[in-house]
This record gives C-alpha cells, sequence and structure tokens, in this order.
C-alpha cells in the first residue's frame, strides 16, 4: 500500500460480481488506503439473471474479502435506474463514511447480443437504462454530495465507445453516449473541483468477457473460443487481451491527486488496440 488514496471514500457500481472490473477497481483502491462501497443490484430482475449481477451473496463474499486485505467496507444494494434508490445509495454512504470522494460508474449490460433485427424495444431500454441513465443518475447524486469538497467521477466505458461492434447496437450507442456525458459533466462540474474522466478499455475476460468470447467466436467463424482469443492476442499491439487490473490501475491514477488537472477525457486502456 502506497496510500495513494488514504482516507479517500470510494464507491463503484456493478462491483458485486466475483472476477469482476468492479472487484478489481475495489481491490486497487483498497490497496492504497481508499474506504470502500461495494454496490450491486443484488437479485435478478428483467432481462438481469442471476448470472448477470452481483447477488446479495456474492457483494457479501466480495466484502469479505476486502475485509480480509485491511479495507473499510460497507455494503448497499440498489438498483441505480431508480432515482429514488441511488438518492438513498449516496445518503447512506455519507452517513456512514461522512462524504464521498470517488465514484466509479462500472455498472452495466453488455451481455444481450443479437442483431439489431432481433433486438426488442425492452432490450434496447435495458442496456440504455442501466449504463447511461444509470451513470447519469449516480453522477448526478454523487456530485451533489461532492460540490463542497470536490471529487472523482470515473465512467467505465469500453473500446466499444470509440468503435462499432456487430450484434451490439445498445452496448456501442450507450458507451458512446458515456463519453458524451463525461465530458459535458466535466465541464459543468469542474467549477465545483469535481473532476469526470472515462476509462476505455478493450475486450477484458470477466465473467461478461467470458459470454462475449463464446459469442462472438462463432459470430466471426472461429473454431474454438480459444482460437478466438489467440486471434486476438495476435491483433493486439502488446500481444494480449486487458486484464482487470489495468483498467483498475487506470481508475487509481484517475481518482489519485495526481489527476487532479485532468478532466473530460477517454482513456483508452487497450494495449494499443484503440488509438482514438
Amino acid at each position: 500500500m502506497t496510500g495513494t488514496l488514504d482516507g479517500k471514500v470510494a464507491l463503484v457500481t456493478g462491483s458485486g460480481r466475483r472476477k469482476g472490473l468492479g472487484e478489481a477497481i475495489l481491490a486497487a483502491f483498497g490497496a492504497e488506503g481508499a474506504k470502500l462501497v461495494v454496490t450491486d443490484l443484488g437479485a435478478p430482475a428483467e432481462h438481469m439473471g442471476a448470472d448477470d449481477i452481483g447477488t446479495t451473496d456474492e457483494m457479501e463474499e466480495i466484502t469479505n474479502d476486502l475485509r480480509k486485505s485491511g479495507a473499510d467496507v460497507l455494503t448497499l444494494a440498489a438498483d441505480i435506474r431508480d432515482d429514488a434508490q441511488v438518492q438513498s445509495l449516496i445518503d447512506k454512504t455519507v452517513a456512514h463514511f461522512g462524504k464521498i470522494d470517488i465514484l466509479v460508474n462500472n455498472a452495466g449490460i453488455g451481455y444481450i447480443m443479437k442483431p439489431m433485427f432481433d433486438l426488442s424495444a425492452d432490450e434496447w431500454d435495458a442496456v440504455l437504462d442501466v449504463n447511461l441513465k444509470g451513470a447519469f443518475l449516480c453522477s448526478k447524486h454523487a456530485a451533489m454530495a461532492m460540490k463542497e469538497t470536490g471529487g472523482r467521477i470515473i465512467n467505465i466505458a469500453s473500446q466499444a465507445a470509440k468503435t462499432g461492434f456487430p450484434h451490439m447496437a445498445p452496448y456501442t450507442a450507450s458507451k458512446h453516449g458515456m463519453v458524451g456525458l463525461t465530458r459535458s459533466n466535466a465541464v459543468e462540474l469542474g467549477q465545483y473541483g469535481i473532476t469526470v474522466n472515462a476509462v476505455c478499455p478493450n475486450h477484458v475476460t470477466t465473467g461478461l468477457g467470458a459470454k462475449q468470447n463464446g459469442y462472438f467466436s462463432k459470430l466471426l467463424g472461429f473454431d474454438s473460443v480459444d482460437d478466438y482469443l489467440a486471434n486476438m492476442r495476435r491483433t493486439n499491439p502488446m500481444g494480449r487481451p486487458g486484464l482487470a487490473t489495468d483498467t483498475a490501475a487506470a481508475c487509481v491514477f484517475l481518482a489519485s491527486e495526481a489527476a487532479g488537472y485532468i478532466t473530460g477525457e477517454a482513456l483508452n486502456v487497450s494495449g494499443g488496440e484503440e488509438v482514438h
């Protein structure tokens, strides 16, 4: 631990899934001395099965592991599509820790993959509601709590925020929109000492990433997932897909004092795969 974030309070949405980006970001923040809030949906909902979200039990497992590593952790279930629940999430965080310094908008749906001709309106709404509306609501309420002290808002976008992908119209649209939200909020919130940035990872084999591997290996005509991943390694300048720790390290930097004059950016963490 170097103490880069010593005493800071960090809330990461969508952080209740094992081996997900959210868990990795929390662990990295905790290693730097931050106090942590684990939050996820907690229970399945329409288009969000138990394998797609962080359940209450899974959230508690992650919390226990973080506490074993020495972190001070609060666990709260919330549906970030609901304005009142988001307000309560921020209020409970401030009531428990006295403040909130860092928000990471990590929650997202990336597992609805199908041709646009087969995509239903309610599937589109589910993705946009979580990925974009949820980020807006969390940013709004967290920023209100940060107005007097400043803070950091970090949006987990994607390579899909800059490049189109087949069979992922709502996901790609939501991630492009997240970069727009980042830029707009950065301009508006700078006066309060709040920076707003996005991180754009390339493919990471989390639980969600594994589903994408299976789908796209078939869609693109590979004989197996292993062949698909081998091609991914060959075409990446750094010779590998991304790791959750790569994204987490970028978040630590953007949350730190070293990044205090950086705002409105959409930072690629892609091993050179995405360069714009």
